[in-house]
């Protein structure tokens, strides 16, 4: 054989390493995951980014994610993957809403994430129950379901006073009744499509039900 054979092949073995080198570390950067900035999550959820677009979240959700508008969450509080998540459901097709579809297609991933971990580390606002006449129904629902419709207790999966089980269920003690309301109506109807055991439940459940919930809910600490 051809001792100049062996140069060639020896150079090319050691391209084809440093090539393997260099698409390893790269692989190695992409997988290591950027830690989330709650200070930049601040800064965009009270300033918003108006050279893109993009309003301030405090604007409907209040300051610290503390809503004083029923019909928009209480945010404060609420676990980091919970949010994360339900921006990215907006971004697709499985919860849509006209306001919050077109603000969170306008965000990156890493921006949801910080969003999501500064709203995490703000104290959640108290709400309080309304209605005398529903309390005692809203809490035997809340806590022992409705045995003869196959309805299952809320605090099986949000807990019992409604702080959730973060990365599995999110928190809605405090929350305001008319959003829960809202919520339980659109996983009935369809229109939102990001909660197939909520779907199943909310379908079982009727109005006056979601209301008595919703509003014993709102009373939890």
């Amino acid at each position: 054989m051809n001792r100049a054979f062996f140069p060639v092949v020896k150079s090319l073995l050691v391209a084809v390493l440093a090539f393997c080198s260099v698409a390893y570390a790269a692989e190695e950067a992409k997988a290591v995951p950027v830690k989330a900035d709650p200070a930049k999550g601040e800064a965009l959820y009270t300033n918003g980014d108006p050279a893109r677009n993009i309003t301030a979240c405090i604007s409907c959700h209040g300051a610290a994610g503390a809503s004083t508008i029923t019909s928009n969450p209480k945010l404060g509080g609420q676990h980091a993957a919970y949010i994360h998540k339900q921006l990215s459901n907006f971004q697709g097709s499985d919860r849509s809403n006209p306001i919050m579809s077109p603000m969170a297609k306008l965000l990156t991933n890493d921006e949801m994430k910080n969003i999501a971990a500064y709203l995490d580390a703000q104290p959640a606002k108290p709400g309080a129950a309304k209605d005398a006449a529903t309390l005692e129904l809203g809490k035997k629902i809340y806590r022992a379901g409705i045995a003869e419709k196959s309805v299952p207790a809320c605090a099986g999966c949000h807990s019992p006073n409604g702080a959730g089980i973060p990365n599995q269920f999110p928190r809605i003690g405090g929350q305001h009744q008319d959003y829960t309301v809202s919520q339980l109506i659109n996983f009935r109807t369809g229109a939102r499509k990001n909660g197939p055991m909520m779907t199943t439940i909310s379908k079982r459940m009727s109005d006056d039900e979601m209301k008595a919930v919703a509003d014993y809910i709102a009373g939890l600490k």
